[in-house]
């Protein structure tokens, strides 16, 4: 249920769901005044943003209302915004960030039509505002889990699965049990996979240093000349103001003694170990588009993948070359992009649970500490003799996860190796493959095949800044900067400075284009892009045309997408907090889709643009479906935005 963001118009019921936009009366456009805001609010010292728009001119100024004393607390001017969006001509800026005081405010905005004034919905000014939304996606991971799926309290897809290709004869069983379904359909990708459980850890860990605004910026002592530093263990870390512990290993509300991102995070760690059943073996993929059959719960399979309705369901063994095994077959050319992604994860994971701090509740971790550094050594490796791609493979469809790039990925993989091990070897090769990964990306494009840049942003630069020397880091900046100056200028072209390409997931391009923006200040100091990134943050909550946060359920009395692309909505009629919904794309891309379509009539049709259009429809999979690794994406950025809250 949607409605428009306006004074006097009533909010929905929290965690309400209907079958229909069309259901939530809207008021017509005509000359009334919207504003659009981040409604999950700020902190303090945050840039603070919203945008006005009208088909007719608006006010000069605006004012910002105490909502507990409904006076007056700050007085703005107006800025147009040159460009429109879709039916509105006339749009401004609102810029209140000079002003610091906490409280619950709104914005009161000149006059309507109508004579009356035009408010914004409450939202909040106060420390610490993103701390508790790391946790709060993190409940959309535990709904994707698969082998014990904790939303339904069942078990699923136990057969899991039967070989095809690699050194098994087709349809030996391999034991591919847990992970993720990836988003509405329950297949499952280590393409995806691993980079959700890597960017996890890194969360944790970033969560966990001491001032984690400066973490790159100065050079901790000892270390000026590259020599790596120590990872952060669980017996350092200082993350429980971001990650708490509430449920246990399977997803049950039960503390464990383990900060839930860690229980999560090993949820994948542990199906990725399945993948290497050998040193020289590594499997990719659970499943293909003969999944999409319609919605179903997890553990009512019906689909044959012939050995039987819900039976075994195929696995896809990674050997770096075109597979398919009906209609389409994949560009691979190698494995090195799983391979570096791989190495991340479990390098990462060695790093945090090496030094054997759990507890009494998980005794004896320095065992699977080990398990994680053999595995990432030995598919790192692989991904070394097989230079190139793996791409995720279709059967009856023509859509696949068509990823090109794997430098920046080896990159990572190297990097966080020399980290967990100090050899030498790892920091020359993560050096060669920065430089061939360079500034390669989607940013600055118009167009790009579905995840062609995956995974949206080369936290390989990242990692490896403080490993390098001055001329070095130097060459690591610039390939950051090249690609926040090309998405600058297309945030140029629109009323919100949005600086993505509405392709397939531009919530996932968002959630990376605002990462790499923090990631740029932690390692330079260098805020010339900070209000960029504010934008890019705060679009996902509510600064965008439509008013929409992108998350299921969040914040808790905003408006956020009900009617989404998941079983949980079409079958039980329950919704999760947590999901990021993939997001609006280009008009064309949603007209031409196969198997897409609303509702009519469109209850957001005023709010449309040919650049963009954003339904919140179960129908429409293109911009209204949740996916596992976007999602995982985005706690990384807002552990990275909580941490910076801190301070």
């Amino acid at each position: 249920m949607l409605v428009v963001l306006l004074a006097n118009v009533c909010l929905p019921t929290p965690h309400a769901h209907t079958d229909t936009l069309a259901e939530e009366k809207m008021p017509s456009a005509g000359d009334l005044v919207y504003v659009r805001l981040n409604q999950l609010g700020f902190a303090p010292g945050d840039i603070k943003t919203a945008v006005a728009f009208s088909r007719t001119p608006l006010p000069d100024s605006f004012r910002l209302i105490n909502a507990a004393s409904n006076k007056a607390a700050f007085e703005g001017r107006a800025v147009p915004v040159s460009g429109g969006w879709g039916q509105f001509a006339h749009h401004a800026e609102l810029d209140f960030s000079k002003f610091q005081a906490e409280g619950t405010y709104f914005i009161e905005l000149g006059t309507g039509a109508n004579g009356t004034l035009v408010k914004s919905p409450n939202f909040e000014i106060r420390a610490g505002r993103y701390a508790e939304v790391p946790d709060q996606l993190l409940e959309f991971m535990r709904q994707q889990r698969c082998g014990y799926n904790p939303f339904v309290a069942e078990a699923c897809h136990t057969f899991d699965g039967r070989t095809a290709y690699g050194p098994q004869p087709a349809g030996s069983y391999l034991d591919a049990s847990g992970g993720w379904h990836d988003a509405g359909d329950q297949l499952k990708y280590l393409l995806t996979t691993s980079n959700a459980t890597a960017q996890m850890l890194l969360a944790y860990q970033l969560a966990g240093a001491s001032r984690p605004e400066i973490i790159y910026r100065k050079e901790r002592k000892g270390d000026a000349k590259g020599r790596r530093s120590e990872g952060v263990g669980i017996g350092q870390n200082t993350a429980s103001k971001i990650f708490a512990d509430r449920f246990n290993h399977l997803g049950q509300p039960l503390a464990n003694g383990l900060p839930d991102i860690l229980d999560e995070a090993r949820w994948g760690l542990e199906w990725m170990l399945k993948l290497h059943p050998a040193p020289d073996q590594l499997y990719h993929q659970v499943a293909d588009d003969r999944d999409h059959k319609g919605f179903r719960l997890p553990h009512r399979e019906t689909v044959d993948y012939g050995w039987g309705p819900g039976s075994y369901r195929v696995v896809y063994f990674a050997e770096g070359r075109p597979q398919g095994l009906k209609t389409y077959q994949s560009e691979s050319t190698g494995v090195a992009n799983l391979a570096g992604r791989y190495a991340a994860a479990m390098a990462l994971g060695y790093q945090i649970w090496k030094d054997d701090r759990l507890g009494k509740n998980s005794p004896g971790q320095h065992g699977f500490a080990q398990r994680l550094l053999r595995a990432g050594e030995e598919v790192y490796a692989m991904g070394q003799a097989k230079e190139g791609v793996q791409q995720g493979n279709s059967y009856g469809a023509p859509y696949r996860y068509a990823e090109s790039t794997w430098a920046d990925d080896m990159e990572w993989g190297a990097a966080e190796l020399h980290r967990a091990t100090g050899q030498a070897r790892y920091l020359r090769d993560a050096r060669r493959y920065a430089e061939k990964a360079a500034a390669e990306s989607w940013m600055g494009r118009t167009e790009a095949g579905h995840y062609q840049y995956y995974p949206f942003m080369n936290l390989g630069h990242f990692r490896l800044y403080d490993l390098v020397d001055a001329q070095f880091k130097k060459q690591l900046a610039r390939y950051y900067r090249e690609g926040l100056e090309a998405s600058t200028r297309a945030g140029e072209g629109n009323p919100y400075g949005a600086g993505v390409p509405f392709i397939w997931c531009s919530n996932n391009l968002m959630v990376a284009l605002a990462t790499q923006c923090e990631a740029y200040y932690r390692m330079t100091g260098d805020g010339r892009y900070r209000k960029f990134a504010a934008k890019q943050r705060d679009w996902l909550l509510g600064r965008n045309p439509w008013g929409v946060s992108m998350f299921t359920d969040i914040p808790e009395h905003g408006l956020s997408p009900k009617d989404v692309h998941l079983f949980g909505i079409a079958i039980l009629k329950r919704s999760v907090r947590g999901g990021l919904v993939d997001g609006p794309v280009y008009r064309r891309v949603f007209q031409t889709l196969k198997g897409v379509t609303i509702r009519e009539p469109d209850p957001l049709a005023a709010f449309q643009d040919q650049r963009a259009v954003y339904h919140d429809d179960i129908s429409d999979y293109s911009t209204n479906e949740p996916t596992m690794d976007g999602t995982a994406s985005a706690i990384l950025l807002w552990a990275m935005q909580a941490g910076k809250q801190r301070q």
